[in-house]
């Protein structure tokens, strides 16, 4: 008796097992940025490209059928689903394993469509409308006051305060204005790992969990959008989260505007010109309560210009390399290290030791251009991992311009830390 029951308990997780749906495979569309563009008295992309078009459209019809789609915009590619209509957003934070108090950034494709998600009685600060003016359509998050009523808590994580912003990317923009519906898109990643910046990253990460990703060929920006709150009663701007649009911009662009006015507001950066322990623990915008933007491998940050901090000490080029040798695989005759690394820098030539090392070398740019460095970063990182990286390295660079985004995130990635003799 007890053999059936075994034969027949097999049998029915067998049939159980074989019923059960399989994970399609992820489509993948191609989409021409180039054949869209916008009027300036329209709302609606004109898209010259038919098989981008329809590709659009597909998109368009699964974010209505409440379903997930991965974009490219000019930032890192985004996983998006309707903003206002709770089972779509809640899908999103299932795809990514998303904790659900880490808020979602609300994308729209035109002012009349950002009106959509404030509350009625809301009027936009002259501030707010300066960097509209000239940072939107782009990579500059901006924080509003929410009504619970229009955008679901899920979005907000229960914050008084919803980030909004405009993609400028032709493919990004033309989406949501097809889909005529505000999409809330955080990165197109796994939750903790480097944010993807072209289509096949997204399709290695999360292949058989979506049913479709625009490619719309690599990020120009590389980096996350600035995420900026204007909502203070001194009149100034905090910078929560550095990104696409730098800090210079801002103070640049407020300098000219407000050349007239008795004051101009201050441009003040988290943990750099003030801290706020409450906000860190209820963050109201993404990128700041969880570490970030790590590969699946030990990622060591080389400080080699900023000085140490009194408790750590300078270690030799020579000692440190040794110490890497000491991490080698069992069994393996070398060890492998992706080096991401400015291609003028000084410390390269002391990297040119093969002696039971395998060198990756991933050059991110000159040192005058961290704008380089932002485009290449997460690439550099998931690169690394593709190619088999035991270690990653990355050497600092000045947090000027986007060089300040780029060690925002460089710092989030790295365990470990590590400052080189000069």
């Amino acid at each position: 008796m007890d053999i059936v029951l075994d034969v027949l308990n097999r049998l029915r997780g067998h049939l159980l097992s074989s019923s059960s749906p399989m994970a399609r495979p992820t489509k993948v569309l191609q989409c021409d940025s180039t054949s869209i563009s916008f009027s300036d008295d329209s709302d609606s992309p004109y898209i010259s490209d038919l098989d981008t078009s329809n590709a659009i459209h597909t998109a368009s019809k699964l974010l209505h059928d409440l379903q997930p789609v991965a974009f490219p915009t000019e930032t890192v590619y985004g996983l998006g689903a309707l903003a206002l209509d709770t089972t779509a957003a809640s899908r999103i934070f299932s795809t990514k394993g998303r904790p659900p108090d880490n808020p979602l950034i609300v994308h729209v494709s035109s002012q009349a469509m950002l009106r959509r998600v404030l509350p009625p009685e809301y009027r936009v600060s002259r501030t707010y409308e300066v960097l509209m003016k000239h940072f939107w359509p782009g990579a500059l998050t901006l924080l509003f006051p929410t009504d619970p009523g229009l955008v679901p808590p899920i979005i907000t994580a229960n914050q008084p305060t919803v980030a909004v912003r405009m993609p400028s990317h032709p493919v990004a923009r033309a989406l949501i204005a097809v889909a005529d519906a505000p999409i809330a898109a955080p990165s197109a990643n796994s939750s903790g790992k480097p944010s993807p910046t072209k289509a096949e990253h997204v399709l290695k990460d999360l292949d058989g969990k979506i049913d479709l990703i625009l490619d719309g060929g690599a990020c120009g920006v590389g980096l996350e959008s600035t995420v900026v709150d204007g909502l203070n009663p001194d009149g100034n701007l905090r910078v929560l989260r550095p990104g696409g649009i730098t800090v210079e911009d801002l103070e640049r662009v407020l300098r000219e505007e407000f050349q007239d006015e008795v004051s101009t507001p201050k441009v003040l950066v988290h943990r750099r010109d003030y801290t706020d322990e409450i906000m860190e623990e209820a963050p109201t915008t993404p990128g700041m309560k969880y570490r970030h933007y790590s590969p699946s491998v030990p990622v060591i940050l080389m400080f080699t210009s900023s000085a140490p901090p009194p408790h750590d000490e300078r270690i030799s080029y020579t000692s440190f390399l040794e110490s890497l040798r000491s991490r080698k695989p069992s069994g393996a005759d070398t060890i492998k290290i992706g080096l991401l690394i400015p291609s003028d820098s000084p410390s390269l030539e002391k990297f040119r030791d093969t002696q039971g090392i395998e060198w990756c070398l991933y050059q991110m740019g000159r040192i005058d251009d961290p704008s380089i460095t932002a485009q290449r970063l997460f690439d550099g990182l998931l690169s690394s991992e593709r190619d088999g990286a035991d270690v990653i390295l990355i050497e600092e660079v000045k947090e000027e311009r986007e060089g300040l985004a780029v060690m925002n995130r460089v710092k989030k990635a790295a365990g470990e830390y590590v400052w080189l003799e000069q």
